[in-house]
This record gives C-alpha cells, sequence and structure tokens, in this order.
C-alpha cells in the first residue's frame, strides 16, 4: 500500500486527490474532538465502557470513540450506511424504485442518491433523538429542558449530514469509497489507544505475555486470511457466438463471468452482530439479577462469551450472506443478459439450464464466503475469552472493514495510474 501511494504521489492529478483525501479526513478527526454542549463526557465514557459488549459498544468503535464522547460527528456514518441498506432492499420490493435503478440511467442513480440522502437525515433524527434519550436517563446530561434537547439532537443531525457530504467528496474529487474511508479513519484513529491499553494490562500484570502474544497472532492471521479472501473469486468460463452484424462479424472470443468470494462484505458481521447483541444490550438497561436465579443464567447465556451466542451469532453470519448474494447476484438476470448479447457457457443450454448452473456455483461460493467470515467473527470472540479481554467481541469487524478498505483504496490508486499511463499513450 505504501509503495503504491508513493507512485501515485509522483503524479500531479492523484497527489491533489490524495492531499484533498486527507484534508478531509483531518476534518473529520477535528469535529471527532469537538464534544455538543451539556453533555458530562467523563460520566458517558465510563458509561460506553461499561456497555463495550452491547450494540452501543459496536456504534462506538464504528465512530472512532466519537460515539463514547458525545461530539458532533458521534453518529458517524451508521445513519448513510443504514439508510443506504434500507434504500437498496426497498429498491427490490417496491416496483418503482426498481425500474429507476435499472432503466433510469444516470438520472435514476441521482434520484436514488437523492433518497438515500433524505433517508440517512431521517435515521439520524431518530438515531439522534434515541441517543439523547439515553443520556437523559442515565442522569449524564449537565442540563435539561427543551433547548438543551433542541441543541443536542440538532448537533448530532448536523454532523451525521456533514460527514455524509464529507464521503461524497471524498468519492467525486478525492481517491473514492468515501464512506468506507470515513469508516476506515475513525476504526483506525482507536489503535494508540488500543496498543497502549495491551502496553498498560502488560505493565500492570492484569494481561500476561502469552496472552498478548496471542492478541498479535489472532490479528496477523485475520490480515493474512482477508488479504487471501478479498481477491479471491470464481470464473465461471464464457463463450461468445459469432454473429454478423452488416459487414462486420462480431464475437467468438471467450471470457469469464468472475464471481468474489466475499461479494457481501463486512455488511453480513454488522447486521449479525447488531442483532446478536440487542438481547444483551436491552438487558444492560435493568438492574442485574440475583446469581443462581433464573435470570442471571439467561443472562450468562446471552452475553457476547458465551458459547450459545457464538453459535447464533455463526448462523446469522452464514443465513445474510446468502441474503445479501441473491440481492447483488441475480442467476436469472445474468442468464438473461448473456443470451441477449450471444454468450453461452459451455455444457449448457441458454436460458433456465444457464441460470440454475450459475445459481448453483453462487450457493458454493457464498458458502465458503459466509464461512470465512464466521471465522473472522468468531475468533475475536475465541481468543477474547481465552485472555479475558472483552473489547476483542468486536474486534473480528474492525479488522475486516480496516483491511478490506486498504486493499480497495489501492486496487482504486491502482486503476487510476493505469488510466494515466493509457491516456498519456494515446495523446
Amino acid at each position: 500500500m505504501i509503495a503504491t501511494i508513493r507512485k501515485a504521489w509522483g503524479i500531479p492529478e492523484l497527489r491533489k486527490k490524495i492531499v484533498f483525501t486527507a484534508l478531509i479526513l483531518l476534518i473529520f478527526r477535528i469535529g471527532n474532538a469537538i464534544p455538543v454542549p451539556y453533555v458530562d463526557t467523563g460520566l458517558l465514557n465510563n458509561y460506553i465502557n461499561q456497555m463495550s459488549t452491547t450494540v452501543l459498544g459496536l456504534y462506538n468503535v464504528m465512530s472512532g470513540g466519537a460515539f463514547a464522547n458525545a461530539t458532533i460527528f458521534a453518529l458517524g456514518v451508521q445513519p448513510y450506511i443504514n439508510s443506504s441498506i434500507i434504500i437498496q432492499l426497498l429498491t427490490m420490493a417496491i416496483p418503482a424504485l426498481e425500474r429507476m435503478a435499472r432503466e433510469g440511467g444516470e438520472e435514476g442513480k441521482k434520484k436514488i442518491q437523492s433518497i438515500t440522502r433524505y433517508a440517512t437525515i431521517g435515521i439520524a433524527v431518530l438515531q439522534g433523538w434515541g441517543y439523547y434519550a439515553l443520556m437523559s436517563r442515565a442522569n449524564i446530561l449537565t442540563a435539561t429542558g427543551f433547548w438543551a434537547a433542541l441543541v443536542i439532537i440538532m448537533s448530532f443531525i448536523a454532523g451525521s449530514a456533514f460527514v455524509m457530504w464529507m464521503g461524497e467528496q471524498i468519492t467525486e474529487f478525492g481517491i473514492g469509497n468515501g464512506i468506507s474511508m470515513i469508516l476506515f479513519a475513525g476504526i483506525l484513529s482507536r489503535v494508540p489507544n488500543t496498543v497502549g491499553s495491551l502496553i498498560n494490562g502488560l505493565k500492570s500484570g492484569t494481561i500476561k505475555w502469552w496472552m498478548a502474544l496471542l492478541i498479535v497472532v489472532g490479528v496477523l492471521a485475520l490480515i493474512v486470511l482477508i488479504t487471501w479472501v478479498n481477491g479471491a473469486e470464481r470464473r465461471i468460463p464464457v463463450q461468445y457466438a459469432k454473429r454478423q452484424v452488416g459487414r462486420k462479424m462480431y464475437g467468438g472470443q471467450s471470457s469469464t463471468l468472475p464471481m468474489k468470494v466475499n461479494m457481501s462484505g463486512v455488511l453480513p458481521i454488522i447486521f449479525a452482530q447488531s442483532i446478536a447483541m440487542l438481547p444483551a444490550t436491552i438487558a444492560a438497561f435493568f438492574p442485574s439479577p440475583a446469581e443462581g436465579t433464573f435470570g442471571y443464567k439467561l443472562l450468562q447465556a446471552i452475553d457476547s462469551k458465551s458459547v450459545l451466542y457464538m453459535l447464533i451469532y455463526f448462523l446469522m453470519i452464514i443465513g445474510f450472506s446468502y441474503f445479501y448474494s441473491t440481492i447483488q447476484f441475480n442467476p436469472v438476470e445474468i442468464s438473461n443478459n448473456l443470451k441477449k448479447n450471444g454468450g453461452f457457457i459451455p455444457g449448457f443450454r441458454p436460458g433456465k439450464p444457464t441460470a440454475d448452473f450459475i445459481r448453483k456455483v453462487l450457493n458454493k461460493v457464498t458458502l465458503f464466503g459466509a464461512i470465512y467470515l464466521g471465522v473472522v467473527a468468531i475468533l475475536p470472540l475465541i481468543i477474547g475469552k481465552a485472555v479475558s479481554v472483552s473489547s476483542l467481541a468486536i474486534g473480528g469487524t474492525s479488522v475486516i472493514i480496516v483491511v478490506g478498505v486498504a486493499l480497495e483504496t489501492v486496487q482504486a490508486l491502482e486503476s487510476q495510474m493505469l488510466m494515466r499511463q493509457y491516456k498519456g499513450f494515446l495523446e
């Protein structure tokens, strides 16, 4: 990655994009350090740390620690990610949105993007109000009343809208993948604190040397596994028949239909983790039951360190992986497109046989990708249970996001450098 950035830095146009992206990320980090008024950040930080194994802890990691400090960017990119997923699902369910996305062209994409923006503001309103209600119920606010509520909620909404705008600016004028880059910067900013906590634990004796070694080896193994699987794909051979149009002959060449092993990215982990953590999150708002009672045993069963939680978490990741693969890759549509363009898969007739074969291959590839995501998500839980460090419960999600975005950024820079080389050659 460093070598690619160094090469891109030598191209003036790409250098401007890199500098612009760095400035936007710097603004994001500055905003993450500005707290909203009327909030006791010390009490809030302690409260969120106690809830680190719940959905609140997941939000805190995704925001780069801003959620625990109630900064103006505390909601981070969560409203935008949620709205994007909701609009994507509605596009499949509502025919008008589906026609707009498929047949509307560039204008249709702009309308979908505009709807996503409005949905982001709506979700930010709900999350901002919920966050204020949470702090008010926990007696974390230094002032109450209508004015304090209005200032806090509007600050969260404005911050979320500004984060969405910064992500779009990086996508349009920077190196691309704006929302992913902001998410990447937020998670990466917590690395020094994590390393510092590990060193302090070693000095105080709460963490043994072999525990720290196990954590480091586990993280390195995850990075290697994610890097290896991220570029893996199953390529189905496609042959195009020859056809004559006027005096020219088209077709006759061979190609491939690529299927990425991990085509759904980290979304199955985020969704499965949010739902699996929901019972523990709800239980955290009630008084702890006495030891030996049914409530205490139930609480232990749904805890993020329990075997039952890991099993349910793993199965939900597999289920969501299949769900997202069916959204992103439609075998019937692919088969019809091949048929229209005169393409076919050797050994299979066009139409339903081709669609059935593509669906069969897709199910196999998705199963491998789902198991891979499950291992990435479960491994930090197992290591955390072995070394008694509960904060590793959401470590797998952070690692896969950071490594995935880093690889995507490198690929984007390499493709842009390749375009500049071709452009210079043609000129």
